[in-house]
């Protein structure tokens, strides 16, 4: 598999600031890999998105973001194979139209218009957008608004996708939607890193968990493993919380994989009282 996010020994300090937001960070992503940057507030977490995006330089380490090694690059060098969704979409969406707001970056990636025209209305339809093409994005619910700057982010078809807090704010429906257009960019070889304190979001859509703590990696394995394994800071959805109750062993913490352990368990059980 391609390497498409990979961190060697990354530090990185705030001007002024008294400690290292993120100390000697190691991490290696791969194409299709799902994974949920998890730990309490000030962790390092959207630092390490920062620096995987450009948007920051390390002062020590090296980060190397869909093949290319981000010293001496900023997020418009690499914003042809990375997509970056920001925490609060008001800080990227600027255009006058949905429309425009996802035609911008092709436009500066020197797309020709068919291609453009394209990928916009592509990416539409998979957000679910293509009645709000013409309206003004500050027009649309804030839960709207993040699709728009999700589907900003997704338009120039990334190989890696950085996402933090993605789900925050949104309804179950946006959320069930979102969840569902990750798993389908997953499958399609793109590399998602996420920073959530969203467990169902993440057991739904992720499958890795990394926790960070005091700027360092202290977990990074199996999601179920990681999140269980946390201060509470991500409290585990409930069918996670159902499947550690009753010890049962499902493929994943996701829902349709907890009940399908549910439904084996009943089975085995109706076989031997039979």
């Amino acid at each position: 598999m391609a390497i498409a996010l990979r961190l060697e020994r990354v530090s990185f300090r705030y001007a002024g600031a008294g400690s290292d937001a993120l100390a000697d960070a190691m991490l290696t992503v791969e194409s299709g890999d799902g994974v949920a940057l998890v730990g309490p507030n000030g962790a390092g977490k959207t630092t390490l998105l920062r620096l995987a995006m450009a948007l920051l330089a390390p002062s020590g380490g090296r980060v190397e973001s869909a093949g290319r090694d981000t010293a001496r690059l900023g997020p418009e060098d690499l914003a042809d194979r990375v997509g970056f969704l920001f925490q609060q979409p008001e800080t990227q969406l600027f255009e006058r139209s949905v429309a425009a707001e996802l035609a911008f970056g092709p436009r500066q990636l020197r797309w020709s218009a068919a291609r453009i025209d394209g990928a916009v209305t592509a990416t539409l339809d998979e957000l679910g957008l293509a009645a709000d093409a013409a309206r003004h994005p500050y027009d649309l619910p804030a839960p709207r608004r993040r699709l728009v700057a999700l589907a900003a982010a997704l338009v120039a078809d990334p190989v890696l996708l950085l996402l933090d807090e993605p789900t925050a704010g949104l309804d179950r429906r946006t959320r069930r939607l979102v969840e569902s257009v990750v798993r389908a960019r997953r499958a399609r070889g793109v590399a998602v890193v996420a920073v959530t304190h969203d467990a169902g979001f993440a057991v739904e859509a992720l499958d890795r968990g990394v926790a960070l703590a005091g700027g360092r990696v202290v977990a990074d394995g199996p999601l179920a493993r990681v999140l269980g394994g946390l201060d509470g800071s991500v409290a585990l959805p409930p069918p996670a919380r159902l499947a550690q109750a009753l010890a049962l062993d499902p493929r994943s913490l996701r829902l349709e994989d907890v009940a399908r352990a549910l439904a084996e368990r009943c089975s085995a059980s109706d076989r031997t009282l039979s």
